[in-house]
C-alpha cells in the first residue's frame, strides 16, 4: 500500500507530503489545480521519465519519495525479484523509492536507499501500483490491449509469457536450421576449393626454406663458366705465374729476415708479413679445392629454372610469396582438417521439432484458459454494463484462431459489444460512443483490477464522459473495491467524491511571487463544502450544501 509521498520542487509543488489511508480515497479541485500534477509524481517515483522542465522554476533539482508498506511487499513475486536484484526490505516492512533529476536532465533512481537503474525501479513500480488514466479509454480499442486485459483477468500472464519464450526459442531454432543449410551448401563449395588447392600444393610440395636455397643454387649454375675462369685467374696470380705473389712474398720475407740480423728494427716489419705468408699459402689452398669442385651442368640447371618458374607461378596463383607457399600448404591442410558442418541438419530437424512440441503444448493451454476466461469477462462485465445504465447490453469476448502460429499463441482476443439484446455484437471500436466506451472500460478495470495482485489502485478521471446516476454507480464500484485494495481516484463528479472513505482537495495557492499547489485532507464540513462546489455554479447556496450533505450521509 501507497502509505506516504513526498514532493519537493516539481512543477508548481514546492514542498508537499501526504499520508494515504486504506480503502477508496479521491482527490477533487478546480481545473487547473495540478490534480495532474500528482499523478505525474507518482508515475516517476514508479519509474516513467522526467525531464528539467519539470523541476520548479528557480530551482536547480525535483526529488519524489513513495513509501510503501503492507502485506503487499510479502508476495512471493516480489521477495524473488528482491532477491534477484540483491535489495533487501528496510526494517519493518518498508519500501521507499525516490527519484531525483537536476536541471542539466541528470536523474537518479534509489530503491530503499539504494542506487538503481530506472528499468529495476519501473519493474518494481509495476508489482506496486497500476494507473488507469483517460487514454486507457482509447487504448481499449486495441487488440493487443484487449488481449492482455483479458490474460490479466484469467491470471494467465505467466503462461502467456512462457509461451512467448518457448516461440521465441521455436523460431531461433527455425533460423539456426535455416543458416546450416545454407552453410551446408557453402560449407561444400568450400571444401571442394581447399581440396583442389591442397592437391594442387601436395603436388608441388613446396619446402620450408627451398626458394633461398634453390635461388643460391640457381645463382652458382647460371654463372658457372664465370666462377671457373675468375678462380683459376685468381689461382695463376697467386701461385702458378713466374713472378707469382706467393713466390715474391716468399723472397721479400726471406730478405727481410737477412736483413733483420742487420737491423732488429725490421722486427717489427717481418712480424707482419711472416703471418701473411701463410694466410697466402691457405687462400691458395683453399681456391685450388674450389676450383676442382666447380662443374658445369647445364641439365641441373635446367632442373633448377623449372623449379624456380613452378614455385613462382604456384605463388602468383595463390597471392602469396614464393617463401610462403610452404606454410601456405599447412594452412590449407588444417582448414581442411577442421572443415565441417556447423549443425548436424539431423539434430537440428529433431530440436525444431521439439521447439515448435513446446510451443504448441504451452499456446493450447493458454487457448483453453483464455476461453475459459472470456466466458466469465464476458458474463461479468455484461452484468457491470447493466448496473452502469447500459439495460439489454451485450459484452462478448471472442477468441478468432490466428493464420499461423503468434508469439502471444493461437487466437486473437477481441472485444464485441451489442447495445441491445436483439442485435448481434459488433466490434468494440466500431460500435461504442464515447460515454459507453468510458463506462465498458470502467467496468472492465473495476472487474480486472479485484483480481490484481496490486495493492494500490490509481483512477485518474477514468469516470470523465459519464454522469448522473451513473456516476453513483461509479463510485459504488470503487467504494467496493476499496474493500479490498488501496484506490486513489482523481475525479471531477462530486456523485464520486462523496463515496470515498478519504477526500483529499487540490488547490492552487499564491505564495508572494510563485504559485504552489496544495493537497488537504478534508474533514467532514470541508468535505461538505468542496461536494457543494462540485455540485454548483459561482455560488454556492445552502441548498447546494444540503444536497452535499445528504450526498455524504448517504
Amino acid at each position: 500500500m501507497l502509505r506516504n509521498l513526498s514532493i519537493r520542487d516539481f512543477v508548481i509543488v514546492d514542498r508537499l507530503d501526504l499520508e494515504f489511508s486504506d480503502g477508496f480515497t479521491v482527490f477533487s479541485g478546480e481545473t487547473g489545480a495540478g490534480k495532474s500534477i500528482l499523478i505525474d509524481a507518482i508515475s516517476i517515483a514508479l519509474g516513467e521519465r522526467c525531464d528539467a522542465r519539470m523541476i520548479r522554476r528557480g530551482q536547480t533539482g525535483a526529488s519524489i519519495t513513495a513509501e510503501f508498506t503492507g502485506d503487499t511487499l510479502a508476495r512471493p513475486d516480489l521477495q524473488a525479484w528482491l532477491q534477484a536484484q540483491s535489495l533487501p526490505l528496510k526494517k519493518h516492512g518498508c519500501m521507499v523509492l525516490r527519484r531525483v533529476f537536476d536541471s542539466h536532465g541528470r536523474s537518479r533512481a534509489f530503491i530503499n536507499n539504494t542506487p538503481t537503474t530506472l528499468s529495476q525501479l519501473r519493474e518494481l513500480g509495476c508489482m506496486l501500483v497500476a494507473i488507469h488514466g483517460q487514454h486507457t479509454q482509447q487504448q481499449l480499442l486495441h487488440t493487443d490491449v484487449q488481449r492482455k486485459i483479458l490474460d490479466g483477468y484469467g491470471s494467465l500472464d505467466k503462461v502467456a509469457a512462457k509461451t512467448e519464450e518457448a516461440y521465441r526459442k521455436w523460431q531461433s531454432f527455425i533460423k539456426k536450421y535455416e543458416e546450416a543449410k545454407r552453410c551446408n551448401k557453402d560449407l561444400k563449395i568450400e571444401r571442394e576449393r581447399l581440396e583442389w588447392e591442397v592437391s594442387e600444393l601436395n603436388r608441388l610440395n613446396p619446402q620450408a626454406g627451398e626458394w633461398d636455397n634453390i635461388n643460391c643454387e640457381h645463382r652458382r649454375l647460371s654463372q658457372a663458366a664465370s666462377l671457373i675462369i675468375g678462380s683459376q685467374e685468381a689461382l695463376a696470380t697467386l701461385a702458378e705465374a713466374d713472378q707469382s705473389i706467393v713466390q715474391m712474398l716468399h723472397n721479400t720475407v726471406h730478405r727481410m729476415r737477412e736483413l733483420k740480423e742487420i737491423d732488429a728494427a725490421l722486427s717489427e716489419t717481418l712480424a707482419a708479413l711472416e703471418p701473411a705468408e701463410i694466410y697466402l699459402h691457405e687462400a691458395v689452398h683453399s681456391l685450388t679445392q674450389y676450383v676442382q669442385t666447380i662443374n658445369l651442368d647445364p641439365e641441373r640447371l635446367e632442373i633448377v629454372e623449372t623449379r624456380l618458374a613452378s614455385l613462382h607461378s604456384a605463388a602468383r596463383k595463390f597471392r602469396v610469396s614464393p617463401e610462403e607457399l610452404s606454410q601456405e600448404l599447412q594452412t590449407r591442410r588444417a582448414q581442411l582438417d577442421k572443415l565441417s558442418v556447423s549443425e548436424d541438419i539431423t539434430d537440428l530437424q529433431s530440436a525444431l521439432q521439439i521447439a515448435y512440441d513446446q510451443y504448441l503444448s504451452l499456446a493450447q493451454i493458454l487457448s483453453k484458459e483464455r476461453k475459459k476466461a472470456a466466458a466469465s469477462l464476458s458474463q461479468q462485465v455484461t452484468g457491470a454494463m447493466q448496473d452502469l445504465c447500459m439495460p439489454g447490453s451485450r459484452f462478448e469476448v471472442t477468441l478468432t484462431p490466428t493464420a499461423q502460429a503468434q508469439s502471444f499463441g493461437l487466437e486473437t482476443p477481441e472485444f464485441l459489444v451489442a447495445s441491445h439484446h436483439a442485435i448481434p455484437t459488433r466490434p468494440l471500436i466500431k460500435v461504442a460512443s464515447g460515454g459507453e466506451l468510458a463506462r465498458i472500460n470502467l467496468a472492465l478495470r473495476v472487474i480486472v483490477s479485484s483480481t490484481d495482485l496490486n495493492t494500490t489502485l490509481i483512477f485518474d478521471e477514468v469516470d470523465s464522459g459519464i454522469g448522473g446516476a451513473i456516476a453513483e454507480v461509479v463510485g459504488r464500484l470503487l467504494r467496493k473495491l476499496g474493500q479490498k485494495r488501496q484506490i486513489l481516484c482523481v475525479t471531477h463528479l462530486p456523485q464520486v467524491a462523496a463515496l470515498g472513505h478519504q477526500h483529499m482537495r487540490v488547490k492552487k495557492c499564491n505564495k508572494g511571487n510563485s504559485i504552489t499547489t496544495e493537497i488537504v485532507s478534508l474533514i467532514h464540513n470541508e468535505r461538505v463544502e468542496e461536494i457543494a462546489r462540485m455540485l454548483g455554479g459561482v455560488e454556492i447556496t445552502s441548498t447546494t450544501r444540503k444536497h452535499a450533505q445528504e450526498m455524504l450521509e448517504l
